[in-house]
């Protein structure tokens, strides 16, 4: 052997973790063998346990009960949808050609039209451009002014 017990192969260390004492079994097979041995076995269900719960919700719940506001996305009125159309149909587009146009894809066209589409002011610009029809503001469906008709 060399000195300095670099091969010294008769010497085991073992780590071993302390036994857990009988009130902190926490495991299944513990308990069961706790129970069979007839020793009195508490347990305990903690409310919330392993949960990301930063507080009780008890009162946050009540709250949500008692409201009764609907909250929902506004939608593109109606009329928008009219005057898409036919300032589509003036122009003797499909709206896929419309979609192509301003390079969206035809079933934003088609919400837009229908009415269940939520209002994205950079796609009713491109659809005012291309229809050359008045879709955003007071004067919906009336046609557009040329562009910069504003300056003096």
């Amino acid at each position: 052997m060399a000195e300095g017990g670099e091969d010294d192969w008769e010497a085991v260390t073992y780590l071993r973790a302390k036994p857990k004492s009988g009130t902190a079994a926490r495991s299944q097979q513990a308990v069961n063998a706790a129970q069979r041995q007839g020793i009195a076995v508490e347990t305990q269900k903690k409310f919330s346990a392993a949960t990301n719960k930063q507080r009780a919700s008890g009162r946050d719940a009540a709250r949500l009960d008692r409201e009764t506001e609907e909250l929902h996305h506004d939608r593109v009125s109606m009329s928008v949808g009219r005057a898409i159309q036919q300032g589509r149909i003036s122009k003797s587009l499909t709206q896929k050609e419309l979609s192509t146009r301003i390079n969206e894809k035809p079933q934003v066209v088609n919400e837009y039209e229908s009415g269940k589409a939520i209002p994205n002011n950079a796609v009713l610009g491109k659809m005012e451009r291309v229809l050359g029809v008045k879709l955003r503001g007071k004067d919906i469906g009336q046609p557009l002014g040329p562009p910069g008709g504003k300056k003096k």
